[in-house]
């Protein structure tokens, strides 16, 4: 039996983290991936869809940037050629055994504490590893309704929506979330009809509502149809216009998608990973909680997706490394106070810590302030139609607390904020730092001004 200090069961962001880490640390690594070492984010996730966002983009600008051009320059990120059906992950490996680490291809299942059985691509007899500790770094997949005639239809999820080389010839979109919205606009935007359906009242639930406007408002003006409300009840495969399939909603309507896109949440595997052996179950009343913990037992920890609280690249890639120095005796905590969301269409929506209405909530004494972007004068030197930037601070503390914005440097501006509420800086401090004109961050400047001469009213 090959001994490790740590056996991490999955290869994506949070288990690459771990390895890199703990290998820094001079701590001995197996890592194991029964697919793509480096996960979905640089293959079927993060990496593709904002490549095929930036070509949208230019293409619906008016430059001469074609499906093909888009097509070669996504597989030119995901390192694909030409010819093949899959991206190539050599480049992970290689980084992962360059540090130190023993990477083993194959499906792994733990069958005692501190131990872990691999079956090997290609080998008859299973690998056992042994370790001190063992990280569960699984990631996620997409879910599949329990929609009726939905799996004859043969949906995509993010894996063949970010690999296509073809375009559909209309796209149904079943969830309204960041993946789902970000797809939805890189094909409208190269002409493909697209419909999202999603089930609660607005789009992006777990961001902002101010966001949420902004991102309908944009998918509408691209031609998006934007179904809320409503859930999937039926599809009936090739019965649409056109031999597009069908589905039919709980109001009686019917949307048609020649490809029905499956962004309706996630789904962990963790069923037959054997958490059994260390007391943990995976469902039920029972069931650990996604709370970001990381430790699930003695010698066992969790990071990324089904860690918990959120689910985001940066947070696993977080996750993976503290796991590391937490396992090896270093005395801290995961603080997910300061966790920044960020959907990168086109303007983009970003966020980090509370909204007003959570704030209160949680019995802070807070408010917010809010800037109209259309009304700034960066919102007026890049025309924009929408978007706004929000702030809430707590009056008891002085501290930033919260903040969401929608336009087109989001997800940069938005790491101010991220820091202020990691640091726990004064809003009199921020109000006081110099921001450059005609930026977002400088409608930052007037709201921290603004909040401050709130905080002196007497």
């Amino acid at each position: 039996m090959d001994r490790f200090d740590f056996v991490v069961i999955g290869a994506g962001p949070a288990g690459e983290a771990t390895a890199h880490k703990a290998r820094a640390l001079g701590a001995s690594v197996a890592i194991v991936d029964r697919r793509w070492f480096g996960g979905s984010c640089p293959h079927i996730g993060c990496v593709p869809s904002k490549a095929l966002l930036h070509a949208a983009e230019r293409h619906a600008a008016g430059a001469h940037y074609s499906w093909s051009q888009a097509s070669a320059r996504r597989d030119w990120m995901v390192n694909r050629a030409p010819d093949a059906e899959e991206p190539d992950d050599t480049s992970h490996v290689r980084a992962l055994e360059d540090a130190g680490a023993v990477t083993v291809r194959g499906t792994a299942r733990i069958t005692a504490p501190g131990r872990v059985v691999v079956t090997e691509q290609g080998e008859v007899a299973p690998r056992a590893l042994e370790a001190r500790h063992v990280v569960v770094a699984v990631g996620s997949t997409s879910k599949v309704p329990p929609v009726p005639g939905l799996a004859e239809t043969r949906p995509w999820t993010n894996r063949e929506a970010t690999l296509t080389r073809e375009l559909p010839r209309s796209v149904l979109v079943l969830g309204g979330g960041p993946t789902g919205c970000e797809l939805a606009q890189a094909f409208v935007r190269f002409g493909v009809p697209v419909t999202i359906v999603q089930s609660g009242p607005r789009l992006i639930p777990t961001d902002h509502p101010r966001n949420a406007e902004v991102v309908r408002y944009a998918l509408e003006h691209d031609g998006v149809v934007v179904r809320t409300g409503v859930r999937a009840v039926r599809a009936r495969p090739g019965e649409g216009k056109d031999g597009a399939h069908a589905v039919e909603l709980d109001d009686g309507t019917q949307a048609d998608g020649h490809v029905i896109l499956l962004a309706a949440g996630r789904e962990f595997p963790l069923r037959d990973l054997g958490l059994e052996h260390y007391g943990v179950q995976v469902s039920g009343p029972d069931a650990y909680s996604r709370d970001g913990r990381l430790r699930l037992a003695d010698g066992l920890w969790m990071a990324g997706d089904p860690a918990g609280p959120e689910l985001h690249t940066h947070q696993g890639h977080y996750q993976g490394e503290l796991v590391a120095r937490m396992a090896l005796g270093e005395p801290i905590v995961p603080d997910y106070r300061a966790l920044p969301r960020a959907t990168y269409m086109e303007p983009e929506a970003a966020s980090v810590g509370l909204t007003l209405d959570q704030a209160l909530s949680a019995g802070l004494d807070a408010f917010e302030s809010v800037a109209d972007f259309t009304r700034t004068a960066k919102g007026y030197s890049v025309e924009a139609e929408a978007g706004h930037v929000t702030i809430v601070v707590d009056r008891a503390t002085r501290e930033l607390v919260g903040a969401a914005m929608a336009c087109p440097d989001a997800s940069a501006a938005i790491h101010e904020c991220v820091l202020a509420i990691r640091a726990r800086v004064k809003v009199d401090l921020l109000a006081e730092t110099i921001h450059a004109f005609p930026s977002t961050s400088r409608i930052l400047n007037g709201l921290f001004a603004e909040a401050r001469a709130r905080l002196d009213q007497p």
